[in-house]
Parts: C-alpha cells; structure tokens; sequence
C-alpha cells in the first residue's frame, strides 16, 4: 500500500488589522477565498469571525492564512483565531494609517509571542510615492515598537493587481526561514466549530495547536472528558491520514454526539489535561494602559475559550503599563489548558484588553503571594526548559514523588518523552511516582537515620516494620518500600521477616539472659510448650524478650481460630512436628485428619489445632474439609 505523500512545510499566519483596511479583500486577492462565508458579513461587509483560506507560494510550502476580525465589537473572535498563529500579515490602508484596532491587534500579537511578520500597504493605487514612502517608515517603526523583526513593508493594490506577487513572496520568505515548531507528543485542538455533514456524522474544526492528530487516533473532549474515536480528517477540503502541527483541520468524529460539543472545547489526547480553577501565569500588560491591580476581574481568552477569571498578583500590588510579572488566575469555571498556551486578558467594560502571556502551570492552586520560594519556582516554570522544571518540582515534593501524568501536565509533553527526561536527570520511578535523585538519597539517608535511633533505644529488638519507617520518614509506604529494597541491594539494610534493620547492626549481639532463658523454656516445651501469661507475666524484662524472641523467628504465634486462642512454639519444635507428618503421613494420597496427626505427634487438640492452622498458613499442608494434604510433595 502506498505511503501518504510527506507534509508540506506550513505556517499559520494571522491577518490583523484596522476594520475596512482591506483584509479580506487582500486574502481574496492571493488565494482566491472569500473567507467571508456568513449571510451577515456579505451583507454588512465586515468580517465576524475568522476566516481561513490557504496560500500555496511559488517555490512550495502551505500557508493557512487566518483572516481575524478588525471591528472592536469581534476583538474576542479575533483573539479565538489569533492564540495559533506563528506570524502576522498587518494590513494597513495607505490613506488612513495606524487605527485604534491596528494598535491592539498589534499589541495582542506581541502579547502572545508572535515575533514575525510582513506589512501590506493597502489601496496604494490610491495614493503617490511619497505618501506611500512616509506611510512606509511610520509602519516600520510601530512594527518595530510592537517587538515585530525585520519586517517588509509591501505597497499592494487589490484592484489594481499591484504587489500581490511580492506580498506573496514575502510570505514565502516568512514560510521557508521559519523555524520548526517542537512537537509535544500529544493534540491540542481547540474547537471553534461543530456541525454534522452526511456521509461524515459529527464534525469539528480548529487550528492543530499541538502534535499531529491521525484517523483512528482516540481523543478525549474537554472540559467533560467524552472519548472520542477520529474518524476522518481534512485540511481546507483535502482528505489526509494525518493533521500536522500548526494545520487548520476538520476532523470527523466517532462515538461522541453533536450535541455534547460545542466551540469553547478541545480536542486532546486522553488523560493529557485536566480541569482546573487556579493557573500561574507569566503576565504581561498592554503598553499605555491604565496600570493593573491585583483583584481586577476580567476575561480570559485562549484556545476558542473565554472565561471570568480575576488576577492575582504574585510579587506586587500593581503591574504597571508593559510590565510582566508572575501571577495567577482564579477562574470562575474549570479551564482546562495545556501549560506554555498563550493568553489574553480583556475587560468587559470599557471593552479593551489588558494583557496577555503564557500559562505555567495549568493546575495550580492558591499561592502565597511574595513568597520566595513560590516566585523562585514561578521563574523557574518561566525561564527554564522542561528538564529545569522537572527538576525544581521533583524537589519541590520530595519524598512524595510526584506522578508521571502530573509532571507531563506541568510541562505541556506526552508522558513517554518526559519519562526519557527524568530519567536523564536521575529521576527514580516508584510505581505511579518519580522521585528526584537527591530526593530519593534523602529518603535512603532517613531510613538507615530512623533506624540508628531505633537500635539505640532497643537494642534487643530486631528492627522496625514498613508502616513504622514511612512514618518516621513521612513518605508513602510504597515509596519507602522502594527506598528499603534499594537500601537492601546495597547491603546498608537487611530484613528478618517484616522488620528492617540497618546491616551492620547484629541483634544477636544483644541478647540478655533474659531472652536466652526464655528461648530455653520455649525449646524445652517443645510441641508441648507453656501458656504465654505463664512463662512471661509482667515482667516487663520477659515482656522485652519475648517481643525480641517473636521478631526474630525464633518463637511463632499460631493461633486456634475457633478457641481463639494462640499458642507460642519454638520455631524448632515446628520444625520437628513438620518432619515427623511428613514421616508418618506421606504416603496418603487422601491426607490425615487432625486427630491423627495429634496421635502421630503426641499432644492434645490444644496443641496440635494451632500447629496444623500455621502450617495450612505456610502452605506446608492444605486443609480439604476434615482432611489435609501435603504441599511440595510434604518437603
């Protein structure tokens, strides 16, 4: 079977700029789309909602061209479209220059990261050169301003057929020197459209904002967590086995109804992202704005989200005009967004926006605000490349680990490539948790330091119990049972039964008379051996000798299920019943019955109902009804 043609190299870029400066028009004219497709923008002549039409530049390559409303009443449709895009085409009417909405749009590319892009001078067939050179430089330098690099400026007329071949070119340029995005491991596509098409059912559409998405891929639906089955895909009309990074895509979906999507949701790898009220963010504010305090109320927009949310300030009281600053969001419902997405913050009234950034940390909770510590990690999430972040929250929990979806969630990548991370750094997996390489030593340190102590004040005693050590620790058990078997590989720990003790701590070194006169009265006894309030009563020293003698094996409790009572042997006395059942009943297929053995051993019922319940528990014999069996062959 023939393999898919490879992608084209594409770019998604934005065309921003002022109403009635000539966007569509321009759009129009280089791809031959009208990307207005609604009743209401033909009839009004103003564009609503993003367009989207493709750009196939001399020399190879797509371009997803993205036509954003220029009216200040659909800034918000226009930020939906905008929070995807790689590069910006500005259009500017030549007669009419630098417009309010100009600015903001501007300013909203800036805010999220766009640092690209290419300059038409519209309806130049209406104006002389020296008009168009003045309007020319006075766009260089606003571009610039807004943080825009290396910046053409392209004098174009629609009507007249005028540039359109150097624009075009221009964005070629744009296209071939753009870097190549880092791929995730995992979709991320916010949904802006949802509508069933006979023949494909269900069918949604977004900008691929992340990994590459294929047919028969399974996708979560979020917020809500609906899993869905991907049945087909096409880019701008195209069938395609696969969607790349960056692409404008339809994508036909399975097992999911029409009417549980909606726009406003996302389309992501199950598991990958998960409902949240809190977000740190890195926020910048709009430069020549009024300043912005913490506690202001405002909208968030990402994806094709928005949502009520109100500012929390990290490290200061205001953030002045151009300012960014650590801070976090607390929404009024769940978001659910990915860590690194870009943002903008808008008012309601006056309707204008504030600022914009990039998430940090997409399942926050309340931080204290001018805390060292807390700003100190924010920069880290800020600044640092995935394996500093890793680092900083691995030591941040310490002996808790933290799980492996947590940690992919916090750096925005697919578990499997951050697990070949932590393992670059050290990181030592426990189960579901990874623990950082100093962690995990501090735990080793702490355990053989519980221990230390507890040889110290009972030195007859054999060690302590896991419960006991994950206490002294404060770590999950599962946690310090990794730690404990790492310890024993080592040889700086050993086990006796369910205690732990440190390797080079000998309890036998410590026996008292006291225990070994017990241990005689225990062996002497036999099968037979005395009641436990008998040979030990409350002598608190016996008391000692005794919980030493039970720690090391040396004496067993077995227990009388019915009687309820328990019965305490000498371990070689066990040993001596085990060998004179397996003399005397190992060639009886069909078994013994307890009065036999009791017969065969010489004791009474009291004694003989507890040995066989401890050995049926040791598997050395197996009870059928009244009747019991070997095991391994009676060995």
């Amino acid at each position: 079977m023939p393999s898919e043609p490879k992608a084209a190299r594409s770019l998604l870029v934005g065309v921003i700029g002022h109403v009635d400066h000539g966007k569509t028009a321009l759009v129009r004219a280089l791809t031959g789309t009208d990307t207005d497709r609604l009743k209401e923008e033909k009839a009004r002549g103003v564009s609503i909602v993003p367009g989207f039409a493709l750009l196939r530049p001399v020399g190879g390559g797509e371009i997803d061209l993205i036509d954003l409303p220029g009216h200040e009443r659909f800034v918000r449709a226009m930020v939906s479209g905008a929070t995807g895009m790689r590069a910006v085409l500005l259009a500017v009417d030549v007669r009419e220059g630098i417009k309010p909405q100009t600015v903001e749009h501007l300013e909203i590319a800036r805010l999220i990261g766009v640092r690209r892009g290419v300059v038409a001078l519209t309806k130049c067939d209406l104006a002389g050169p020296d008009a168009i050179a003045a309007r020319s430089a006075e766009l260089r330098a606003v571009v610039a301003r807004a943080g825009l690099t290396e910046v053409a400026v392209v004098p174009t007329s629609v009507v007249a057929g005028a540039g359109l071949a150097e624009l075009s070119e221009a964005l070629a340029r744009l296209l071939r020197a753009a870097p190549g995005a880092n791929d995730d491991g995992f979709p991320y596509l916010p949904i802006d459209r949802v509508f069933a098409r006979p023949g494909f059912g269900t069918v949604v559409t977004g900008t691929l904002r992340r990994g590459r998405l294929a047919v028969g891929d399974r996708v979560a639906v979020m917020p809500g967590g609906a899993i869905a089955t991907v049945r087909g895909l096409q880019i701008h009309g195209r069938p395609v086995q696969a969607s790349e990074l960056g692409r404008r895509t339809a994508v036909a979906l399975r097992g999911v109804e029409l009417a549980d999507l909606h726009r406003g949701q996302a389309l992501a790898a199950p598991d990958m992202l998960e409902a949240s009220r809190w977000i740190d963010v890195s926020l910048s504010t709009v430069a020549g704005a009024a300043p912005l305090p913490s506690g202001t109320t405002a909208r968030l927009l990402y994806g094709t989200t928005e949502v009520g949310v109100r500012l929390r300030l990290l490290d200061r009281d205001v953030l002045e005009p151009g300012e960014t600053a650590p801070a976090q969001l607390q929404a009024e419902t769940d978001l659910v967004v990915p860590a690194r997405e870009p943002f903008i913050l808008r008012s309601d009234t006056p309707p204008a926006t504030l600022g914009g950034g990039r998430v940090l940390d997409p399942l926050s909770r309340r931080r204290r605000r001018n805390d060292a510590k807390v700003l100190t990690e924010l920069a880290t999430l800020t600044e640092g490349k995935p394996k500093d972040i890793l680092t900083a929250r691995l030591a941040r929990e310490g002996a808790a680990g933290v799980r492996l979806t947590d940690l992919a969630r916090l750096v925005g990548i697919a578990p499997d490539r951050v697990r070949r991370g932590l393992t670059e750094i050290g990181a030592r997996e426990i189960g579901e948790r990874f623990l950082g390489g100093p962690a995990f030593a501090g735990l080793r340190t702490a355990l053989l330091d519980a221990l230390a102590r507890h040889h110290r004040d009972h030195p007859i005693e054999h060690g302590l119990p896991l419960d006991r050590l994950a206490r002294a620790a404060k770590a999950d058990e599962a946690v310090t049972a990794a730690a404990l078997r790492d310890l024993i590989a080592t040889r700086d720990a050993a086990q006796t039964g369910p205690l732990f003790r440190r390797a080079d701590f000998d309890p036998t070194r410590n026996e008292t008379e006291h225990v070994r006169a017990l241990e005689a009265v225990f062996r002497k006894g036999g099968l037979t051996p005395p009641d436990e309030i008998e040979a030990v009563g409350r002598d608190i020293r016996r008391q000692a000798a005794l919980k030493y003698l039970l720690a090391s094996g040396t004496l067993v409790r077995a227990l009388d299920r019915v009687q309820k009572r328990t019965i305490l042997f000498h371990r070689d006395a066990i040993e001596t019943g085990k060998a004179q059942l397996a003399q005397t009943f190992a060639g009886q297929p069909t078994g013994f019955l307890a009065k036999e053995a009791g017969a065969a051993l010489g004791i009474s019922r009291k004694f003989s109902i507890p040995l066989l319940e401890h050995l049926d528990t040791v598997r050395f014999t197996r009870r059928n009804g009244d009747r019991r069996v070997f095991l391994r062959d009676g060995s």
